[in-house]
């Protein structure tokens, strides 16, 4: 049986064992709710800036160029050429999804009936192209007609990033259906729902005679959010067939053993389980239905408080590892931006679920720290944040990169807006001290918000009222707040009631004109991974601040002894950091930096320059020791990273993606902190890796050194075998092993890339293969 099968067959005895509530579909009425977007409107500050950088942004784009392929696969001549990258290959279209989301939102964020108009093109083209398929169909996915009627035929092909061959085609779909749910939404679109339901009556007809089984097959390739679109369609229609879609789509395998508070997040593609869990909190809220509502908690819960790094980012290389096991993962790929937006958008149904301070924190530090961190002032994103000491901010280009997290990059910096305000009958929560004004329509009140926070701890709420109204102003008291928060009403102090879930409440009779000034002290604090107390970020009231290295390009970055270490002897922060300028919240080390002290600046404001989120806090002793080997291991890794000509990570999205796996009877898998690729008997898998055709190369594979069962297999290049590996090798042992294999020249010569197919013996297992790296020269010239 393969482990696809297994893993089903897993999933349905689960399913008998499990007792959720039935559905009741009776909508929730939670305790508090987020004001309409187009009821917030931002005020001069960071936040306005990002949000009118990324409107910029949406306006020079072409959507024609985001329309080409789905006219192409409806028959229809393209009106201009195909963006490049990610919009050119399998995956084309989801950016077009995210357009249409993206200036649908950015309408309701400011107004502006560009963007209105806009989306309104864009759903008239799409509306074209469904049309022209005649049957609801409409997308954008190469070959996508072929590949749902053997589908619907119920022969399917899965991997986590593929399905019958496409690249996550599903995903794809997603995207679609919450742009014209955005565009009918925030724009009135009448014709975008009209699209959507055709679309989802096609998808309902495709999907209708699977079995059970056959649609968690399907569901076992990346499929975003489809439950959540389904439900909100549901929602959005009245109608019953789209609440059972959502049903249907529901991914059991994932979605199980998280509403009994099972933690299976290790190894498991990050971004590919958040969207399902945001689909089972808008079910839960549609319904009732408290099993939702179990697992998307328990998930928000695990990964905020076991998986999160200092900037509220998650994943390294887009995978979850072992929880609170973080200190060994800070690479150039931690922290993928899709992740944080779609945190962001499931915080806020939890939120809105139980309003606490602490959910709001967590909110706060991933949009301040991680969110406006990934925007350059220029408007390009990044995909992943890295975390890395000594690393820089990488930005995907704005018109040829078209990556998920340039999709989702055309939503998050004009929906800031969300998580600022919410509101229940009786009281508004103040969440975020962002400048900005909420209009509260049915109390006839609007609050406005004016700070320089957190630039200064002051922000000051003013009244604005039709006429006097008695309610309650719930002010968040943050975590980070050194001290009591302080408040006055009209310039008078008010001891305000401190509650329970974190707020300092005002309850009064509010009249026109009334102003509330609230003052959160900030301090000077550190924040430890929670594998190694000794490695260390510096923050400032709510803001990470990171060590500047110097310019992106400095020469310095190869040096192995550039990251400095901090020599302390436990003494506090404050007795070894200094402001600089507390105006623009710089700061520096003072005499405790080995190799050298650095400079402090808040990371959401640093481009373009190298730094340190994280720095190790060491005695005077464990320098004496540490030191040699710190040099040591950095010069190893530096020498390394001269010679590596490519990397791969078997079973991890992009990398499969990006090497262009192909196989027959492969399989992918989690084990010690580690994805792994294998090959079953009378299958194969291979990748493309580049070479350098100048110098001799070196092939390294990772394995495990106690692999069992029998796993012998050639490693071919191209077609020439190249050697027979069986694992585990002469001396089993628990842990990871590399083997070299050095490449014959005659097959390097002239070529920039080899393909490098792994292939079992008869009855016999190719792999596990954890890891193939491609070395060259050495950074002396000499080759290994």
């Amino acid at each position: 049986m393969s482990q696809a099968s297994v893993a089903i067959s897993l999933t349905f005895s689960l399913l008998a064992s499990f007792t959720a509530v039935s559905s009741p579909a009776t909508p929730v009425a939670t305790p508090a709710q987020q004001f309409p977007l187009q009821d917030v409107r931002l005020l001069p500050g960071p936040f306005l800036t990002g949000q009118e950088t990324a409107g910029k942004y949406l306006l020079s784009l072409n959507a024609d160029s985001l329309l080409a392929w789905f006219r192409r696969e409806a028959g229809l001549e393209p009106k201009a050429p195909v963006y490049g990258g990610w919009e050119s290959l399998g995956i084309a279209g989801h950016c077009g999804g995210h357009y249409l989301s993206g200036c649908a939102l950015a309408y309701a964020a400011t107004g502006d009936v560009r963007f209105r108009e806009k989306a309104a093109y864009f759903v008239d083209e799409i509306a074209a192209c469904q049309d022209a398929h005649g049957d609801g169909y409409v997308a954008a996915i190469p070959g996508g007609r072929k590949l749902y009627e053997e589908v619907a035929r119920g022969e399917i092909r899965f991997d986590g990033f593929s399905l019958n061959g496409g690249w996550v085609p599903n995903y794809t779909l997603h995207k679609l259906f919450a742009g014209l749910r955005d565009a009918y939404r925030l724009c009135g679109d009448e014709q975008a729902l009209l699209v959507e339901r055709q679309l989802a009556d096609w998808f309902d007809r495709t999907t209708a005679k699977l079995t059970p089984e056959q649609v968690q097959q399907m569901l076992g390739a990346e499929h975003g959010g489809l439950n959540e679109t389904f439900a909100d369609l549901h929602t959005d229609t009245g109608e019953e067939q789209y609440l059972a879609l959502a049903r249907r789509v529901q991914h059991r395998e994932i979605f199980e053993p998280l509403a009994k508070g099972v933690d299976i997040l290790p190894g498991k593609h990050a971004n590919t389980q958040i969207p399902k869990l945001i689909g089972h909190a808008r079910l839960y809220e549609v319904t009732g239905d408290e099993s939702d509502r179990a697992a998307a908690e328990f998930f928000w819960d695990r990964v905020v408080y076991h998986h999160s790094y200092l900037t509220g980012g998650h994943c390294d290389h887009e995978h979850f590892g072992e929880p609170d096991q973080l200190n060994d993962r800070l690479t150039d790929k931690t922290t993928e931006t899709c992740n944080v937006y779609n945190m962001l958008k499931l915080t806020e149904h939890v939120f809105a679920w139980r309003p606490e301070a602490s959910v709001a924190d967590f909110y706060e530090r991933a949009l301040w720290n991680h969110i406006r961190s990934s925007q350059h002032p220029d408007g390009r994103v990044i995909y992943n944040l890295t975390l890395r000491p000594g690393g820089t901010k990488h930005y995907e280009s704005l018109y040829e990169s078209f990556t998920c997290c340039v999709g989702t990059g055309m939503e998050n910096h004009v929906r800031y807006g969300a998580g600022i305000y919410f509101h229940d009958d009786d009281s508004v929560w103040v969440n975020l001290f962002i400048p900005s004004e909420v209009n509260w329509k049915e109390r006839g009140v609007k609050l406005r918000q004016e700070t320089t926070w957190p630039l200064s701890d002051r922000t000051t709420l003013s009244i604005d009222a039709e006429e006097p109204q008695e309610f309650t102003l719930r002010l968040r008291r943050p975590h980070w707040v050194a001290g009591d928060v302080q408040v006055r009403v009209n310039g008078e102090p008010l001891a305000a009631t401190l509650s329970a879930a974190g707020y300092a409440e005002v309850r009064r009779l509010w009249r026109d004109g009334d102003r509330v000034e609230l003052r959160l002290p900030m301090s000077l604090r550190t924040e430890s991974m929670p594998d190694n107390p000794r490695r260390i970020g510096v923050f400032y009231g709510p803001t990470l601040l990171a060590a500047d290295l110097g310019p992106g390009d400095d020469p310095a970055a190869t040096e192995p002894d550039d990251v400095p270490v901090l020599v302390t002897s436990d003494r506090p922060v404050e007795a070894w950091v200094e402001p600089v300028d507390l105006a623009r919240l710089k700061f520096r080390t003072v005499e405790v930096g080995r190799q050298r002290d650095v400079e402090l600046t808040p990371f959401n404001d640093l481009h373009d320059r190298r730094y340190a989120v994280y720095l190790d806090l060491l005695s005077e002793g464990d320098w004496s020791k540490r030191s040699a080997k710190i040099a040591a291991d950095r010069r190893a890794e530096a020498e390394l990273a001269a010679r590596t000509l490519d990397v791969i990570r078997p079973g991890e999205q992009q990398s499969d993606v990006d090497h262009k796996l192909t196989g027959e009877a492969t399989e992918s898998g989690y084990h010690a902190g580690r994805r792994w690729r294998h090959a079953r008997s009378g299958g194969w898998f291979q990748y493309e890796v580049a070479i350098d055709p100048r110098v001799d190369n070196l092939l390294r594979c990772t394995y495990w050194g106690a692999e069992t069962g029998d796993r012998t297999f050639e490693i071919r290049i191209g077609t020439e075998r190249l050697a027979t590996e069986t694992l585990p090798g002469p001396r089993p042992a628990q842990e990871f092993v590399e083997v070299d294999y050095p490449l014959p020249s005659a097959w390097t010569e002239g070529r920039e890339t080899v393909t490098i197919r792994f292939v079992p013996n008869e009855g016999c297992i190719a792999g596990g293969v954890y890891g193939v790296r491609v070395l060259g020269a050495d950074p002396k010239g000499i080759a290994p």
